[in-house]
């Protein structure tokens, strides 16, 4: 598909898309969609033939294996991939087999235009495992890392705040959770989950929010950083009145105040309010992300690197983002362990990157036997692994006794 097709294709569904409170969404300049943001073919000199993608399993963890023709292999742990499974096999796989891993960002593109009725986190996920194993098998078919793929590492180590905390807990729990993980971590910044979500206003039981707020203005405020994710739970109205209560309590920003396919409610709460708004780890649409940032109606950035596709569609984003005045990328994730070490390899290398990034930590992990680095929060931050391709090192033996899947 040449330039103009790719254009042309990409061009019509969106506009039907934009929230009719918003103004009307304008094609974003031409180079955010077609130019290389890694331009592999610069980086790797002769063609790698894809041979083969496997899916494994162990137990409830999935993984997912690409091999070049030239005996090099990718390996990644991955996430949600039980009911993707149809998917990866007959949507996604079909389209890499006998490709060259060096046309990985337009290989994104075509397997989008081919599939993009079935676009969504469920389509987008696969795609994405895809996409970082097969980084992984170009950096150890060149002996790079895959952030040395991207462009090179600007920071050697990933300064993180804490999160992945749920609604099951009490207020003391929460607030318990990362008084216990600033002392174990070093942590600068942790973020709430209040609310209780997409809840129609709701908390998740009466006073919880209240309480969390109360507490932590006791243990944790003026000593780090404090966010707040609401998941959708509110109304604009809502949205306007907890966003007021946090900006008196100075929170850094405020996440996913109004349900997220409720542009128009995110809209009103934004323009009323000056805390950042911190928004997109549902989204999966350029465009869409394109109308978010144009319209002002976010500040913060947050692509899933899974849900959205992976560290291209991520890095255009982050381009959007620059673009539009340098505001903050900070990539959702629900990730700990190998799983997250897409994040630190995004983090490293995006101009862009907010001053933290999202980790899961509910209390210090038991070193991993299975894979090393075992990816420690020391000083509020996690070192990058500096391995070829994404720097892990799987056990053989554990390898051997996964079962393929697909």
């Amino acid at each position: 598909m040449n330039r103009r097709s790719f254009l042309k294709a990409s061009a019509a569904a969106p506009l039907l898309a934009a929230p009719a409170a918003g103004a009307p969404v304008t094609p974003p300049a031409s180079d955010e969609w077609v130019k290389p943001v890694f331009n592999l073919h610069a980086k790797i000199s002769t063609p790698v033939k894809i041979a083969s993608i496997e899916l494994l399993r162990s137990g409830k963890q999935f993984f997912l294996r690409t091999r070049s023709t030239d005996g090099a292999e990718g390996f990644i742990l991955t996430k949600d991939m039980e009911d993707f499974v149809p998917i990866l096999q007959h949507r996604v796989i079909p389209h890499y087999i006998n490709k060259d891993a060096r046309d990985l960002e337009s290989l994104v593109d075509q397997v989008y235009i081919a599939n993009y009725k079935l676009s969504g986190q469920a389509f987008w996920c696969p795609v994405a495992y895809v996409e970082q194993s097969l980084f992984d098998l170009l950096g150890k078919t060149v002996h790079k890392s895959a952030s040395e793929l991207m462009g090179g590492p600007l920071r050697k180590e990933i300064p993180v705040y804490l999160s992945g905390s749920g609604r099951d807990t009490t207020a003391e729990e929460e607030v318990g959770v990362y008084e216990r993980g600033v002392e174990e971590t070093g942590a600068k910044a942790v973020k709430f989950k209040i609310g209780g979500r997409m809840s129609g206003n709701k908390d998740s039981y009466p006073g919880r929010t209240d309480r969390i707020f109360e507490l932590a203005a006791k243990s944790l405020a003026g000593k780090v950083t404090l966010m707040a994710d609401a998941n959708g739970s509110y109304s604009a109205a809502k949205a306007i009145e907890v966003g007021k209560r946090l900006e008196e309590m100075n929170y850094l920003w405020f996440e996913e105040p109004c349900p997220w396919e409720e542009k128009g409610e995110m809209q009103k709460a934004k323009q009323a309010l000056k805390i950042k708004i911190a928004f997109g780890e549902q989204d999966s649409s350029l465009w869409m992300f394109h109308w978010l940032i144009e319209n002002k109606i976010i500040d913060v950035v947050q692509p899933d690197l899974n849900y959205n596709g992976g560290f291209t569609r991520a890095a255009r984003v982050a381009r959007m983002a620059r673009n539009a005045g340098s505001l903050w990328i900070c990539p959702h994730n629900t990730q700990t362990g190998a799983a997250s070490v897409n994040i630190l390899h995004f983090a490293a290398t995006t101009p862009n990157i907010g001053p933290w990034m999202e980790y899961v930590h509910r209390s210090e992990p038991k070193p991993e036997s299975w894979y090393t680095p075992n990816f420690r929060i020391r000083n509020g931050a996690i070192p990058l692994p500096t391995g070829p391709g994404l720097g892990l090192e799987f056990d053989p033996e554990f390898v051997k006794k996964a079962a393929k899947v697909v």
